[in-house]
């Protein structure tokens, strides 16, 4: 079993797959805090950009 378990530690065969999925946990809280901080101005802009284009073809 200890040499299962040194074989096991010392293997890196696996660690950039481990480092990219890190990295795609980051990404995504970072994507999820700015989707928190900046989620009403987004939409509101969209909706000032939506007001604007259907009157614009209503004239």
């Amino acid at each position: 079993m200890r040499k299962f378990i040194s074989f096991f530690v010392r293997d890196e065969r696996g660690v950039s797959a481990m480092e990219y999925a890190v990295l795609a946990g980051i990404v995504a809280v970072a994507l999820g805090g700015v989707g928190v901080a900046f989620g009403n101005n987004v939409t509101t802009m969209f909706n000032n950009m939506f007001t604007a284009i259907t009157t614009q073809q209503a004239r």
